[in-house]
């Protein structure tokens, strides 16, 4: 008879070992001479903060794009949560999407609408119907975003006007609509590109304290080495939709994370990337 404990050490061992992302020899075109992604394989474990680097129109929206299922591969597979995007359809495509939170470079708020409702319309996957109103969100999604305000040090401030605040205040309120919904995945496209370096620290500070605290997979494509080796567990550098680098961050130095962005014309010659 099995031992009961050993089932239990077993069971948690695999979901640790179980890739939460897999990317197995994904390409993706857009027309015959546009290759965003080139044969692309790669895994990300759950509690992984993972830094995607490389130059504009390297892959790096491509690859977040698939994971949300908003682009799908023109060959290989994309694995997310132990679902092939390419597959999930309707009502399935809903639910994994409710699982994947996505911060973006532009904030994404209503700025008219006050903080507490932008957060609150990250809930809106799981509610019926549109929510006109702060007040017409149940006080269950209520209470939860000002949870997450606290989190992110804006619970003073959950009747402010969104376009009153900061950049940086933004996208600490894009993060927790983000995490309003309990994801298992957050997704980052450049969150900290248009904010200043104070501000950009606090946030790639903010997104490794959540992914900690909440055990959350995390991909985020940045431009800024020092943050990326700063915040991130692991490095996976892009050059023309291919990776180039993918070592965990204890292992490497500011200069060879730098050779992702050598000169495009010294790599091998590959299709017009998006």
């Amino acid at each position: 008879m099995p031992d009961p404990a050993h089932s239990t050490l077993g069971a948690t061992i695999d979901r640790i070992l179980t890739p939460t992302i897999t990317l197995d020899r994904v390409t993706k075109e857009f027309g015959p001479a546009v290759r965003a992604l080139d044969d692309v394989s790669l895994q990300v474990y759950p509690g992984e903060v993972v830094a995607l680097l490389g130059l504009s129109g390297s892959g790096k929206s491509t690859l977040l794009r698939m994971l949300d299922g908003l682009n799908l591969p023109t060959s290989g597979t994309v694995t997310v949560l132990g679902r092939d995007v390419e597959t999930a359809r309707g009502a399935r495509l809903r639910a994994l999407r409710r699982q994947v939170g996505f911060v973006f470079q532009q904030f994404h708020l209503i700025g008219s609408m006050s903080v507490l409702e932008n957060v609150c319309t990250g809930a809106l996957g799981t509610l019926r119907g549109p929510r006109a109103g702060l007040f017409m969100y149940p006080r269950s999604v209520r209470r939860a975003a000002m949870e997450q305000l606290d989190r992110v040090g804006l619970a003073d401030r959950p009747f402010q006007r969104a376009d009153t605040l900061s950049g940086g205040q933004q996208q600490r309120v894009a993060v927790a609509r983000a995490l309003v919904q309990r994801p298992r995945i957050l997704l980052a496209d450049e969150p900290v590109a248009s904010l200043d370096p104070e501000s950009a620290a606090q946030v790639m500070a903010l997104i490794s304290r959540v992914a900690a605290e909440d055990n959350l997979t995390v991909v985020c494509s940045l431009h800024q080495v020092e943050l990326a080796l700063s915040w991130g567990h692991r490095v996976v550098g892009l050059r023309s939709g291919r990776v180039v680098l993918d070592k965990p961050v204890s292992t490497i130095g500011r200069d060879e994370t730098m050779s992702i962005y050598a000169s495009v014309a010294s790599a091998d010659a590959a299709p017009q990337l998006v």
